[in-house]
């Protein structure tokens, strides 16, 4: 059976103290994985998927970023990272947690999947540390055109010159998500992240997920996405690391997949070598959290063994 530790370590920006759960197999460790979790979530919920991980031979280890889940030490430090350089700091935490499973399991391959804006936080840290993984699942993530994205940094940028960057703007909120719902069947604002609709009433239950975030983070985020969509930073990565990416074919952050296929294509134009798309019919947002999550689970994990070395577990 895996077992679970908590930890906790401390975040680079000097006040708070990043809570992560870590799953370890009971035998020889293949590897490890690591997970960046989306917004208005925390790592807790990919709990299935560690645990599969672990009883695979991996260990998998998912912080809570910077606001969110047990790193927030308040209701009000929900969806907030900092007052400057939020995205940086979330990135060298991640980078933090990376540093510490090498030391953990020396020799070992190290991976990096991150999901929704967690996979817009993966592949920021593939362009800043480019030669420290041994490759990387992108899920759940998206490309959207530059003017688009500058036009909604500017808003936030504005709504915290207004307000503040701890102001949880329903607006900005809208902006950002309100659209995602569309076409789906209505029941909850959430149904476009999932089929299952005991995952979906799971999450509106929870106080710790589907929050406000703050101008703050928008803000952030919105710099982050527009940093990893300049094609002279995608080319800053490391050409021969081994990237897969997976998103569903009615996830509305890809774009029902043409942002994903925008983002496959910025990674081959910048002459990435080994580089995977796949795409999941009718499956909608959380592909660890869908229907046909075991299938999603064992397509991961058998990339991962495909991209360990020989001996990995000796």
């Amino acid at each position: 059976m895996p077992r679970l530790t908590e930890f906790t370590y401390p975040s680079a920006d000097g006040k708070n103290e990043i809570f992560v759960r870590e799953w370890l197999p009971d035998g020889a460790v293949r590897g490890s994985v690591q997970i960046s979790h989306g917004v208005a979530e925390y790592g807790a919920r990919y709990d299935e998927f560690c645990r599969f991980l672990a009883e695979n031979g991996f260990a998998a280890a998912v912080n809570d970023h910077l606001g969110h889940g047990r790193t927030a030490r308040s209701e009000e430090d929900l969806g907030f990272f900092a007052e400057e350089d939020g995205w940086k700091l979330v990135v060298r935490d991640m980078h933090a947690l990376h540093r510490r499973l090498v030391k953990e399991f020396p020799g070992k391959p190290a991976f990096l999947f991150g999901h929704s804006m967690g996979s817009f936080l993966t592949r920021t840290y593939l362009i800043g540390r480019p030669r420290e993984l041994s490759g990387a699942v992108i899920c759940g993530t998206g490309q959207q055109a530059a003017p688009i994205v500058a036009a909604g940094k500017l808003m936030a940028a504005l709504e915290i010159k207004r307000s503040g960057a701890r102001n949880k703007s329903a607006r900005l909120n809208d902006l950002a998500f309100g659209a995602y719902n569309k076409g789906f069947e209505g029941r909850t604002p959430s149904d476009w992240l999932s089929r299952d609709l005991a995952v979906v009433d799971r999450y509106a239950a929870d106080p710790l997920c589907g929050f406000i975030p703050t101008a703050g983070l928008f803000h952030d985020m919105m710099g982050g996405i527009q940093y990893i969509g300049k094609p002279a930073n995608v080319a800053r990565m490391d050409k021969e690391l081994p990237i897969l990416f997976i998103a569903g074919e009615k996830d509305p952050v890809g774009e029902q997949g043409k942002g994903v296929k925008r983002a496959f294509a910025a990674f081959r134009k910048a002459g990435m070598k080994d580089v995977e798309l796949k795409l999941y019919p009718d499956c909608r947002h959380e592909l660890l959290n869908e229907l046909n999550k075991a299938e999603v689970m064992a397509d991961v994990l058998a990339w991962l063994l495909k991209k360990c070395p020989k001996g990995a577990e000796e």
